[in-house]
C-alpha cells in the first residue's frame, strides 16, 4: 500500500507540474513524503529498541528535512525508494512464510499409541521414547522410530526427493515426516516430537525465516558509521552556508539508495531467477552463501534427473520376445498407480502395442501387481534373489546394478518371463561435468 501511495503521489505531482500547477504538484509530493515518514519512523524506533541503527534512519532524516525546507519532490523520490525496498523485502518474506506454512501443515499433530487397553489417539507432545505407535495407510510418520511389525512401505520423497517407494524391514529406523504408502505397521518411538527429524527441519526453517540476509546486515553495519558522518557533514554545511537547505541537500545525497534498494532487489531477483529454473532457495542468506560454497550436495531426483523414470530396455527370457514381455507387463500395470507402472504403460503405448484388459488384479505395496492376462497368471514387480535361478535373470540383475537401473520382473504362471529396466534420465539442462577439471562440459578445460 505504501508503494502504491508514494508512486501515485509522485505521478500525480508530475502531471500537475507539467500542467503548470506548481502548488498542486507540491501538495501531491508533500502528501507522498508524509505517507512514508509515519511508517518509516515506526521502523526506525523498532530498530533502535533492538539496539540497531540501520540505513532507514538516514532516509527518515532526509524525509523530515525535505518537508521542513519545502523540497517536496526530493522527499517524494526518497519516499518511493524507501517503499520499493520495503515492498521487495516483504515479498521475499511472504514467500518464505508460505514455504514454512507448507512445512507446518505437513507436520503431524497427533499419534495413535498402542497400550494394553487398545489404541488411543494422543497429542504428539505426549509420545515418549519407547511408546508403541500404529501408523495407518496414508498417514505421516509422527516421530522417529523403529519398525516393530512386518516391513513398512514408505514414501520418503518429502525428505529425500526420491519418488520411488522404499521398503523398511522389521528393526530398521524410520524418520518422521515420511508417508506410509503401504499397509498399517507398528513403530517403536526412538525420539520425542521435539527430537525427531521433521521437527528439526521445521525449526531450521523458522530460524532461516527470522534471519535477514547477511548482505542486509552488512548494510546496517555500514550505517553505524555512515549515519553520524552524514549528520556531521550536514551540520557543517548548514554552519558554513547559513542555509538549512544545504544541510537537507547533504542528507538527500547521503540517503543510501544502493543500501536501501540494492540488497532487496538483488535478493528477490536472485530467488525469482532460481525459482524459474526449478531451484528453490530458502532465503537471501542461503543465496549469498552460495557464492562462497566449494562443495555442493545435490538431491538427484528432480534436480539432476527429471523425476519421471523411463524404460531403457526390455529383456525377454529364452523363447519369448521383448515386445510380448512389455505388452503383458503394461496390460497388468494399467491398473497400478505406481510411478514405474506409469512408465511401462506409456512406453507400451508409444510403441503401439495392443494392451489386454486384466482380471483379478491385486497389488502388494512395495512389491508389485498380479492378475490374469489372456488366461495366464501374470506378476510384475520385485523378485527375491533366490528366485533368479536362470542365468539370463542373474545377468539382468547384474546389469541393473551396474547401470543404476530399477528392474520390474515379469513372471508368467510362476516362471520368470522377462524384465523391464527403468531409469530416471538426466535432465537435458544438467550437462555432465568435464572428467578432467570437473567444470561443466560446455566450458572446457
Amino acid at each position: 500500500m505504501l508503494l502504491a501511495v508514494t508512486a501515485a503521489a509522485l505521478t500525480a505531482g508530475g502531471i500537475a507540474w507539467l500542467a503548470g500547477a506548481g502548488g498542486l504538484a507540491d501538495l501531491f509530493w508533500a502528501l507522498g513524503t508524509v505517507s512514508a515518514v509515519v511508517p518509516a519512523v515506526g521502523w526506525v524506533v523498532a530498530a533502535l529498541r533492538h539496539g540497531r541503527a540501520g540505513v532507514d534512519l538516514i532516509a527518515v532524516l532526509a524525509l523530515g528535512g525535505t518537508l521542513a525546507v519545502g523540497e517536496y519532490l526530493a522527499g517524494a523520490l526518497i519516499a518511493l525508494m524507501l517503499a520499493t525496498g520495503r515492498t521487495l523485502e516483504a515479498a521475499a518474506q511472504r514467500r518464505a512464510s508460505h514455504d514454512l506454512r507448507a512445512l507446518l501443515e505437513h507436520a503431524p499433530r497427533s499419534a495413535r499409541r498402542r497400550t494394553d487397553a487398545g489404541v488411543d489417539t494422543v497429542p504428539l507432545a505426549e509420545v515418549g521414547v519407547g511408546d508403541l505407535l500404529v501408523v495407518g495407510p496414508g498417514e505421516v510418520v509422527p516421530v522417529d522410530g523403529r519398525v516393530e511389525s512386518a516391513a513398512a512401505v514408505l514414501d520418503e520423497s518429502v525428505l529425500t526427493g526420491e519418488p520411488l517407494q522404499v521398503e523398511r524391514p522389521r528393526g530398521e529406523t524410520v524418520r518422521s515426516g515420511v508417508v506410509n504408502a503401504g499397509g498399517a505397521f507398528e513403530l517403536r518411538a526412538t525420539a520425542t516430537e521435539q527430537d525427531s527429524t521433521y521437527a528439526g527441519i521445521v525449526r531450521l526453517a523458522r530460524q532461516a525465516g527470522a534471519e535477514s540476509a547477511p548482505v542486509v546486515r552488512l548494510a546496517d553495519r555500514y550505517a553505524a558509521w555512515f549515519l553520524p558522518l552524514s549528520v556531521v557533514v550536514a551540520g557543517l554545511a548548514w554552519l558554513i552556508s547559513g542555509s538549512a537547505v544545504r544541510a537537507v541537500a547533504v542528507l538527500v545525497v547521503a540517503t543510501p539508495c544502493p543500501l536501501l534498494l540494492a540488497a532487496p532487489v538483488a535478493i528477490v531477483s536472485g530467488l525469482s531467477r532460481a525459482s524459474r529454473l526449478g531451484v528453490v532457495i530458502r532465503d537471501g542468506g542461503a543465496l549469498e552463501n552460495l557464492g562462497r560454497a566449494r562443495t555442493l550436495l545435490l538431491d538427484k531426483t528432480g534436480t539432476l534427473t527429471g523425476g519421471r523414470p523411463r524404460v531403457v530396455d526390455v529383456i525377454a527370457a529364452p523363447g519369448r520376445k521383448p515386445a510380448e514381455v512389455l505388452r503383458l507387463a503394461a496390460s497388468l500395470d494399467q491398473y497400478s498407480p505406481h510411478v514405474l507402472a506409469h512408465a511401462i504403460v506409456d512406453t507400451a503405448r508409444e510403441r503401439k502395442l495392443e494392451l489386454s484388459v486384466p482380471a483379478d488384479v491385486g497389488e502388494e505395496p512395495g512389491r508389485g501387481a498380479s492378475g490374469t492376462v489372456e488366461g495366464q497368471r501374470v506378476y510384475i514387480g520385485r523378485l527375491d534373489t533366490v528366485d533368479l535361478e536362470p542365468s539370463w535373470a542373474r545377468a539382468v540383475d547384474n546389469r541393473a546394478l551396474l547401470d543404476g537401473a530399477a528392474v520390474a520382473w515379469l513372471t508368467v504362471d510362476g516362471r520368470p518371463a522377462g524384465a523391464v529396466l527403468l531409469r530416471d534420465p538426466v535432465r537435458p539442462d544438467a550437462p555432465a561435468p568435464c572428467a578432467t577439471c570437473g567444470r561443466r562440459a560446455s566450458s572446457g578445460c
